[in-house]
């Protein structure tokens, strides 16, 4: 039985169905949607992916006068693009349709070689998992589409089973990033693997080399931003995986001291990056009200903020293992696993801001003067929200005393934040003088004089908030004629 909620899919894509059975040549939906189809969830925008037995250049014609644009950069590897403007709604749509085909690496190639098959089953035998090598045909005979399902990947959806249609080996082999993407369904779907695919990835875990930095950060990233990773990230570990290409990520696995086996580094940090929840399920923004925090940017920060502990790690008397510095040393590796992994320039500088700052707060352990928010807030800049929520995140204590102690200061901290945000316009903090003022008040040139000037009047703006722009000059003036002398 087909859910009601994909009939308007199923309405979507009849005129193009019925284009290629007029054609004569089938066409399926597959991919995500089929899963999701036997998923209990609320999901209504599905993307559609198809497959044929025509190939590229009848694709093409089979659009001809259907879709509004046409795209053919993926034609060697057997995809068109199309997309459309649905004249009823407005909507606009992005199809991709693929001739039916398998693909897999020679020993030394970052890229699949594709070669076209003929039927659809021969398609579905090379896809990564069971539960995705499933088919709805649209151009059958009927008035609903015909359920395509060799491998049995409705029973394993039931049983919560990840399986390969055919031998592990040669699905891994086909594409090794699908070990890769094992872990995300092991996540997001709560899938046992089988104890063959467990093997395989074990066996082929160095396979993994020939695949590009961005199609494994791309993979890593879809896995950061599944409801519970955990499940993911222990499977990465235990099999070898990360070893490849997030080695600091099994690094961390060493216990804090002999009384708390139960806290490693890993166990915390997997912990810290469950306890970042969606912002609210992305709640609409209201109208004047800030931008929620980066869900993706803090998950990612809550997996590296404490990679630099092992190389910190130490010891000292009446106080047990220590990690000075691990936020400095924690910040560097993060720079460059993110560089190596193709990361953007902004990804890399936010997180890595992150893992610099993860210790901040606690800083402030005298309470919050006005100085120490203003400083806090400027040190946060734009990451302010990120940090605060991985800053509560990092409190993975089973004292419920401790952790209702530090919950408390960062509730004090955020009203604190709230209350000089009103009143001194924090995000915006600066000197109250620019620089053309400061030349003209000292009779200055650019140069350094004029540098040195800002930085006494923005620790000036830190410890002692607005002072008005008579008062701040007397103590420009005052502060010139000290270093002068």
């Amino acid at each position: 039985m087909i859910p009601e909620r994909l009939t308007p899919v199923l309405r979507e894509l009849e005129p193009l169905a019925e284009r290629f059975r007029a054609a004569g040549h089938r066409l399926y939906l597959v991919g995500g949607t089929v899963r999701d189809l036997f998923v209990a969830n609320d999901r209504v925008d599905f993307d559609l992916d198809l497959t044929t037995d025509a190939r590229p250049s009848e694709i093409k014609r089979c659009l001809d006068g259907w879709a509004d644009a046409v795209w053919t950069q993926g034609e060697k590897f057997g995809t068109i693009g199309a997309h459309k403007v649905d004249p009823a709604t407005g909507r606009e749509r992005i199809y991709e349709i693929t001739t039916f085909r398998a693909e897999a690496y020679t020993d030394d190639s970052r890229k699949p070689h594709v070669v076209f098959a003929d039927d659809i089953e021969a398609d579905l035998s090379r896809r990564d998992f069971t539960v995705n090598a499933m088919a709805l045909e649209l151009t059958a005979d009927g008035d609903l589409p015909a359920l395509i399902d060799p491998f049995g990947g409705v029973a394993d959806l039931a049983t919560r089973t990840l399986r390969t249609p055919l031998g592990p080996e040669l699905s891994f082999s086909d594409d090794p990033l699908r070990m890769l993407r094992a872990a995300r369904f092991i996540a997001g779907y709560e899938l046992a693997p089988t104890d063959d695919l467990v093997q395989a990835v074990r066996d082929m875990a160095p396979r993994l080399e020939i695949v590009s930095a961005e199609r494994i950060r791309d993979e890593l990233d879809k896995l950061m931003v599944v409801d519970h990773p955990a499940a993911g990230l222990w499977f990465l570990v235990d099999t070898g995986l990360a070893d490849q290409f997030l080695p600091e990520l099994p690094a961390m696995r060493l216990e804090h001291d002999p009384l708390h086996r139960h806290k490693d580094v890993l166990t915390h940090s997997i912990a810290v990056v469950e306890n970042v929840r969606p912002p609210k399920e992305h709640p609409a923004i209201e109208a004047g009200e800030q931008p929620t925090f980066d869900f993706r940017t803090t998950r990612l920060a809550a997996l590296f903020h404490d990679v630099g502990k092992p190389r910190t790690r130490g010891y000292l008397e009446g106080k047990g293992t220590t990690f000075h510095h691990h936020d400095a040393v924690g910040a560097r590796m993060t720079r460059k696993r993110m560089n190596a992994l193709r990361y953007s320039n902004d990804d890399v500088a936010a997180v890595t801001e992150l893992v610099a700052l993860h210790l901040r707060f606690h800083t402030y352990s005298m309470g919050w003067s006005d100085s120490a928010v203003r400083r806090y807030v400027r040190d946060a800049g734009p990451l302010l929200r990120e940090l605060n929520v991985l800053t509560r995140c990092d409190c993975t204590t089973r004292n419920a005393k401790k952790a209702a102690r530090l919950s408390k200061r960062m509730d004090e901290l955020e009203e604190r934040i709230d209350e000089l945000e009103a009143a001194e316009e924090l995000a915006a903090l600066r000197p109250e003088l620019d620089g053309t003022a400061v030349m003209e008040q000292l009779g200055l040139a650019p140069g350094r004089d004029v540098g040195e000037a800002m930085r006494f009047l923005m620790e000036v703006r830190l410890d002692e908030g607005l002072l008005g722009d008579d008062a701040i000059r007397a103590r420009l003036d005052e502060w010139w004629a000290e270093r002068s002398t």
